[in-house]
């Protein structure tokens, strides 16, 4: 009989146990998002968010058309990528991961990192230190040591002229080449640019700097999102400070925006940087709007031979994606890589400072963090622990007072 009524206490005692833990378990689901979870709408329409991910690490050309979708055009870079810059959604892809040397694209990089922290209306007068080393055969836009310049007049050299030597500049007034590589680094991973391993601010080649068509493609979708960056990078051209104290007017080298060099210049382009070096050969970030929908592509090392192939592989590209919008399904999303980074590396992208994500909502009790999780936790653990007392009360009778 005792034996009996002991049983079926602890199996009580269990039942109360499973209970807790069971409360426990939709709290800890919550907080991870994603997982054993459907990110489709109800509808089932197509989102980026529900695109197979791996897809875009696939070799070869990734597309998924529905019934009436154009054919997409066939390109002779190495890699390219056209994605709707306001979802972020990847329309089509040809080895859009593959790592290749990004030649003077990586300035967007360069710009998205240092904009914010230089402001424009900044005076510098440059030293010769500020100057050197700056790689044999490199784009210039005429900065003279001893001679002060704007922020503003080094950033129109940056993004018309593709000027290394604004770059040293500008890398100078961060902290050096060494601290400004580490921060561009820093801002590639937090933008979950996977692919990018930065070693010259400038996109000069050297040896292990590398970035891929789905990088340069967040670059330039967050370059889009900065004023000072879209301003910049759709200027035609500007007045360059000159050594004498007059001014000389620089064009940007983007053929897809001036139309120089007979490239025709194309319909709704808002800029972003073009680039090329014997390594790298030519590469291309474009972005260009229409209807109310903003494309943004990358091209990277065209074969050809055509020197002007970046722009008129760019043209198809733009010209396909706008053809081809809504009726395509998309294979992955602009945004993949820094969810990734979120969920995994909340604090290392933004400093000792910085909150998880989801902590700031969840103060306003919207979202999700640690916090509902570890209450629920708590709770489970006092409800199993009472089980556990009227199992030894309920065998043993009264604990003794003293």
């Amino acid at each position: 009989m005792t034996i009996g009524f002991a049983s079926r206490a602890v199996a009580a005692g269990c039942a109360l146990c499973t209970a807790g833990l069971l409360a426990a378990g939709p709290a800890a689901a919550t907080a991870r998002p994603g997982v054993g979870t459907d990110p489709r709408p109800p509808d089932g329409r197509a989102t980026a968010a529900a695109a197979p991910a791996a897809l875009l690490y696939r070799s070869g050309t990734q597309v998924r058309p529905r019934a009436g979708a154009p054919e997409v055009p066939d390109l002779s870079a190495r890699s390219w990528l056209v994605a709707d810059a306001g979802t972020g959604a990847v329309l089509a892809g040809h080895d859009a991961h593959r790592k290749l040397p990004p030649a003077s694209t990586l300035k967007a990089l360069f710009a998205l990192t240092l904009l914010p922290t230089l402001p424009g209306g900044l005076r510098h007068t440059v030293s010769p230190k500020e100057l050197k080393g700056i790689g044999a055969g490199s784009s210039l836009v005429g900065v003279a040591e001893d001679r002060a310049y704007r922020v503003s007049d080094l950033w129109n050299g940056v993004f018309l002229s593709s000027g290394n030597d604004a770059v040293h500049v500008l890398s100078a007034l961060n902290g050096g080449r060494r601290a400004t590589v580490a921060r561009m680094q820093a801002k590639a991973r937090a933008l979950g640019a996977r692919d990018t391993r930065v070693k010259s601010p400038d996109g000069y080649d050297a040896p292990g700097q590398v970035s891929s068509a789905f990088d340069l493609a967040v670059f330039g979708r967050a370059g889009l999102r900065n004023p000072d960056f879209a301003r910049y990078c759709a200027r035609a051209e500007a007045r360059f400070p000159g050594r004498d104290g007059g001014s000389y007017g620089i064009l940007n080298t983007n053929r897809l925006l001036t139309g120089a060099d007979g490239v025709r210049p194309y319909r709704g382009l808002v800029g972003i940087k073009n680039g090329y070096t014997t390594h790298a050969g030519h590469t291309l970030i474009a972005a260009a709007r229409r209807n109310g929908r903003t494309l943004v592509v990358s091209v990277m090392n065209p074969r050809s031979g055509d020197r002007h192939a970046v722009y008129e592989e760019a043209r198809s590209l733009l010209d396909w994606g706008f053809e081809a919008a809504g009726r395509v399904d998309p294979v992955g999303s602009l945004d993949a890589g820094r969810a990734t980074a979120s969920a995994t590396e909340p604090a290392a992208a933004a400093g000792p400072q910085a909150r998880p994500v989801g902590a700031a909502a969840a103060g306003r009790g919207g979202g999700t963090s640690g916090r509902p999780v570890a209450w629920t936790v708590a709770g489970a653990a006092l409800l199993g622990a009472a089980a556990v007392a009227l199992v030894l009360r309920l065998l043993f009778g009264p604990a003794p007072r003293d």
